[in-house]
């Protein structure tokens, strides 16, 4: 098992990104967001609108029916797709194959901000990783996934796993002191146990692949500790996703550059009292300027 390298625009230098081209809307690519529940509704707003300042072309959001009209006016730019919803405000199991065959026309699939643990978050995280699509798993899909793992393990690429202290002790079965203790060991355990590349959220962010390589971040300060930091960090990597950036090249970027823009911002606003869906507004000048500084 290998040490932890520092996660620095000289390591990004080894992992780049897909260079920009002339094309229409089509040509950055298309990444379907399921995400948000009737109480939680604002998560699918910050993740998709994170993706379209990564630069993807085009964003749907599948979301439950109460709140896609909403949505279809708070983020004009996207498609919304209304599914059938509980008396609770989550998903249906009768949307879990739908929501499949949905990302059958996508590059990739970021799922689960905004929801919240049902009866059908296992169903639709196995259903996923049998898509062949890029796929992030992120929130109330990573409490469900244990009881999938072998569907995880078997995908045609590895999934992109986004817990915090309490997803990753359900996705390990451990307890979240456990992992704020060893926050590296633990995602290296879930990295080898899932076959998924792993991101331990924290003060510090720790980057696994099944291989064994890591990485750190220490960057970003506290201000990112705030209810809808971790929507726009998974809006950044679907947005990298479905630009057709290769997984651990957009899970290494995205955790970068989500750090330096709450610094960007800590500098601009104070250390703390921004809001999550600023925190994407820095992305394009922050991928403009290291972009056009690479060698």
């Amino acid at each position: 098992m290998s040490s932890a390298r520092p996660l620095d625009l000289g390591e990004l230098s080894r992992h780049p990104l897909p260079p920009i081209v002339e094309g229409d809307k089509n040509s950055r690519g298309k990444l379907l967001v399921i995400a948000g529940t009737r109480e939680i509704a604002g998560a699918a707003s910050i993740c998709a609108n994170s993706a379209l300042r990564a630069g993807a072309s085009k964003i749907t959001i599948a979301t439950v029916a109460s709140v896609a009209p909403l949505l279809a006016v708070g983020v004009p730019e996207c498609r919304v797709v209304a599914l059938t919803e509980t008396r609770d405000g989550g998903f249906a199991h009768s949307a879990v194959s739908k929501l499949a065959a949905l990302a059958d026309d996508y590059d990739a699939v970021v799922a689960g901000p905004g929801m919240t643990p049902t009866k059908v978050e296992t169903s639709l995280a196995a259903a996923l990783c049998a898509t062949g699509r890029p796929l992030v798993l992120d929130a109330a899909l990573l409490h469900g996934l244990a009881p999938a793992a072998e569907h995880a393990r078997s995908a045609d690429i590895a999934p992109i796993l986004l817990p915090h202290s309490g997803e990753m002790a359900s996705l390990i079965e451990c307890s979240p002191d456990e992992v704020e203790a060893d926050p590296l060991g633990c995602g290296h355990k879930a990295a080898r146990h899932y076959d998924a590349l792993v991101l331990v959220k924290g003060p510090e962010s720790h980057i696994v692949t099944p291989g064994g390589d890591s990485w750190k971040y220490e960057g970003g300060g506290p201000g990112l500790g705030v209810s809808g930091s971790g929507d726009t960090l998974a809006g950044i990597l679907g947005g990298l996703l479905a630009r057709g950036a290769k997984p651990l090249d957009a899970l290494l970027w995205s955790v970068w550059l989500h750090g330096e823009a709450g610094a960007s911002l800590a500098k601009k606003i104070g250390p703390v009292g921004f809001f999550a869906r600023e925190i994407a507004g820095e992305i394009p000048a922050l991928l403009a300027r290291t972009q056009a500084s690479a060698p």
